[in-house]
C-alpha cells in the first residue's frame, strides 16, 4: 500500500459520521447494509449519506454491490488490514517483541464480537 492510499483512507475516517458508518458496517459483516438503512440507523439525511459513502468508497474502505433496487455496502476489511499493516510494519525497528502487545490485542477481534 502506498503512503497516499493510507493518507486517503485515514483522512476519510477523520470525520465523525464516516467513522460511524465504517464502524457500523464492520459490525454488519459479512452481510452489509443498504444505504437507506445506514442512513436510518445513524440518523443522517440520504443525500448526506450518499456523499459520505462516496468518500469512503473512493478511499477503498467500503465496497458496494447492487441487490435488486438497493445498493448494499460492506466494510472493506482487507483494505483496513493493509492500512494498519502499513502503519506498524516498521514500528519494531528490528525488534518484533516491541509490537507483540499490539498484535496480541488484535487476536480474536471479530466483527460480531460486540453482539454477543
Amino acid at each position: 500500500m502506498e503512503t497516499s492510499n493510507v493518507i486517503e483512507s485515514f483522512s476519510a475516517l477523520a470525520q465523525a459520521t464516516r467513522l460511524d458508518i465504517f464502524r457500523l458496517l464492520v459490525r454488519q459483516e459479512p452481510d452489509g447494509l443498504p444505504a437507506g438503512e445506514i442512513a436510518r440507523q445513524l440518523s443522517v439525511p440520504h443525500a448526506t449519506m450518499s456523499a459520505h459513502l462516496s468518500v469512503l468508497s473512493r478511499a477503498g474502505l467500503v465496497v458496494s454491490r447492487r441487490q435488486g433496487r438497493s445498493i448494499i455496502y460492506r466494510a472493506n476489511l482487507s483494505h483496513m488490514q493493509e492500512a494498519i499493516r502499513f502503519l506498524v510494519r516498521d514500528c519494531c525497528a528490528g525488534h518484533p517483541e516491541v509490537c507483540g502487545p499490539l498484535a496480541e490485542s488484535l487476536i480474536g477481534c471479530t466483527p460480531n464480537q460486540d453482539r454477543e
